[in-house]
């Protein structure tokens, strides 16, 4: 992407921005440096990315890597979102997804193919979740949940995401997040994980955390479910 190409899309960029959003989302991904966040509104930025992919620019701006803003990574999040072809999708996570530095981005990922194409997500996601790099761990865990717990579910799915070992919160908080959507629509298979503590402490309390506070599980489930939280755990 040549330099007046990069300029003149930060400069539409930045002309989208709100100052008093700036400044919710710095509190939001407060590792991110205040410097390098714009400030767009995220239905704001998915108008301009929903123009922004027809443009010749577009691919030339993906294939720049890595970038500066934490909004061109999520513009970038977006035109993955639109790929049509599965193998095209993934081969461009790949690249995308070393550069992710944050949830906020990550979790924005999710690219509409993968409903279609369930059964050859898997494996991908198999490699994912076997990453060094955190954010892509979390995004194989967030796909995993949002493509795997209905009729594409299998019991390994459970024991992969509680095999994960990881001090990153955000890998712990995507884990308690699978679990506790698990709980919802896997009930029987979920639920030994908590009453065996086959999770560490922190993703086992979460877990029950965020269950409780779902609404698609009865107060009676929660009630039990709370009977079941770790008091007092042991951390290293």
């Amino acid at each position: 992407m040549n330099e007046a190409l990069n300029s003149d899309l930060k400069e539409r960029l930045f002309a989208l921005r709100d100052e008093q959003y700036k400044a919710f989302q710095e509190k939001l991904i407060p590792h991110i440096a205040t410097q390098k966040i714009i400030g767009i509104r995220t239905p704001v930025l998915r108008r301009f990315a929903l123009e922004f992919a027809k443009t010749p620019q577009a691919p030339l701006f993906m294939a720049n890597l890595p970038h500066d803003y934490y909004e061109e990574n999520n513009l970038h999040a977006l035109l993955i979102e639109k790929i049509k072809n599965f193998d095209r999708a993934v081969e461009e996570l790949n690249r995308f997804l070393p550069y992710v530095d944050n949830w906020a981005t990550c979790d924005m990922i999710s690219p509409k193919i993968f409903a279609a194409n369930r059964e050859k997500l898997l494996p991908v996601v198999e490699k994912w979740l076997s990453s060094a790099h955190p954010y892509t761990v979390r995004f194989g865990i967030v796909m995993l949940m949002k493509h795997a717990l209905d009729g594409e579910f299998s019991p390994h799915h459970l024991k992969a995401v509680s095999d994960i070992v990881s001090d990153e919160y955000y890998i712990q908080m995507a884990q308690a997040w699978y679990f506790a959507e698990a709980l919802v629509k896997q009930y029987d298979q979920a639920l030994p994980y908590l009453q065996n503590g086959r999770l560490t402490p922190f993703v086992h309390n979460k877990t029950i955390s965020k269950a409780c506070d779902s609404f698609r599980i009865p107060d009676d489930t929660k009630r039990f479910l709370k009977t079941l939280r770790i008091k007092n755990p042991v951390t290293d």
